[in-house]
């Protein structure tokens, strides 16, 4: 479920080492999810309308609606919406023209998200969704199998994903550089030491774990980690 943009790759990422091509393909990803007894968990909303916050940068109109359509979810349907940061290519699909898109779910944040964000993205996305607002406070269950994990560094509340051996990273990962080099860090990263020690962690997590990311930026939504040789002694 996304689209694309291309995007200068040594203005975004200072410093990184990045190949032969000085252009990264930016997607868009969000992330629908169901349980064994057929409830739903959206993660993240995408970039929004032709007029939401996302629209001086990003491809506006995004597909979410036309992609949740084409596999048969309504958005009445969606009981639980993670948004993993207030960033608008995150959380613009939220809200459209002051009204809650997915009218039944509920819309689950980082406390140190909501306390971090500015007035207008509060505004925009959390105060009109009124009582359909969780806030979490670190490792929280979503659903019996679903649960957040704080990951701060990118946003102070960045949250991720995860059920069973796959992660959906948001923001803690961008770019494929960073997988095998955590320590390369974005230009829009809050905290770009914590981000790069958040994205260390991770990783290693999934890795030792032999599982699977989703990422929010990547070409292709799902990335298996390859495990790294270990050393003998």
């Amino acid at each position: 479920m996304g689209d694309s943009i291309r995007r200068p790759l040594p203005e975004m990422f200072p410093g990184g080492c990045h190949g032969e091509s000085d252009e990264w393909i930016l997607h868009f990803h969000c992330y629908l999810l169901r349980d064994a007894v057929g409830r739903t968990v959206l993660v993240d909303t995408g970039v929004g309308p032709e007029d939401s916050p996302a629209a001086s940068w990003a491809p506006v109109p995004g597909a979410l609606g036309a992609e949740l359509a084409r596999v048969g979810v309504a958005p009445e349907e969606v009981d639980a919406v993670v948004i993993t940061h207030l960033h608008s290519d995150h959380a613009s699909g939220a809200v459209i023209g002051g009204v809650p898109v997915f009218p039944n779910a509920r819309h689950v944040f980082q406390r140190a998200e909501v306390d971090a964000a500015a007035e207008a993205v509060l505004d925009h996305v959390v105060r009109p969704l009124g009582e359909r607002v969780q806030v979490v406070d670190g490792q929280a269950d979503v659903l019996p199998g679903i649960r957040v994990f704080h990951t701060p560094g990118h946003t102070p509340g960045h949250q991720v994903v995860q059920v069973g051996e796959l992660v959906l990273t948001g923001d803690v990962v961008l770019h494929p550089v960073q997988l095998a080099d955590p320590a390369v860090t974005y230009l829009y990263d809050a905290d770009p030491v914590l981000a790069a020690a958040t994205r260390k962690e991770l990783l290693e997590r999934v890795r030792a774990e032999r599982g699977m990311i989703a990422t929010a930026h990547f070409a292709e939504p799902f990335t298996v980690l390859p495990q790294v040789a270990s050393r003998q002694a």
